[in-house]
C-alpha cells in the first residue's frame, strides 16, 4: 500500500491490434521501456485492440499512435518521448547520441 507522502508512479500503456498480430512488437516495447525505465514506472500494460492500433499512452496522455504516423517508430524514439516527461533530466546513453547526428 502506497503511503501518503509516496508519489504514484505513472503506468504506461501499450494498445496494439490483435488482428494483425502486433503482440510481438507490443511486448518488444514494453520489455525495451521497462529496461531503461523501471526504477520510474510503476507499470506497463499492454492492452489488445483492434483495427489497426498500435499506441503508446502514459497516464492516458497519448505519447505516440501509429493512426497519426504511418509507419512505426522505433525504440530510441519512443524512450525520449517517456524521459521528456518522466525524468527530462536523465540521459539516455546511446539511444540519445543516435538522434544528435
Amino acid at each position: 500500500m502506497l503511503g501518503a507522502m509516496e508519489a504514484k508512479q505513472p503506468r504506461l500503456e501499450i494498445e496494439y491490434c490483435t488482428r494483425c498480430r502486433w503482440l510481438p512488437r507490443a511486448t518488444w516495447m514494453a520489455q525495451e521501456l521497462l529496461t531503461t525505465f523501471e526504477a520510474e514506472l510503476g507499470e506497463v500494460a499492454l492492452v489488445p485492440g483492434t483495427g489497426g492500433v498500435f499506441e503508446v499512452r502514459l497516464d492516458g496522455e497519448s505519447l505516440w499512435s501509429r493512426q497519426s504516423d504511418a509507419a512505426f517508430t522505433d525504440a530510441a524514439e519512443l524512450k525520449r518521448l517517456v524521459r521528456d516527461r518522466i525524468a527530462p533530466d536523465r540521459r539516455l546513453g546511446h539511444s540519445e547520441r543516435a538522434s544528435e547526428h
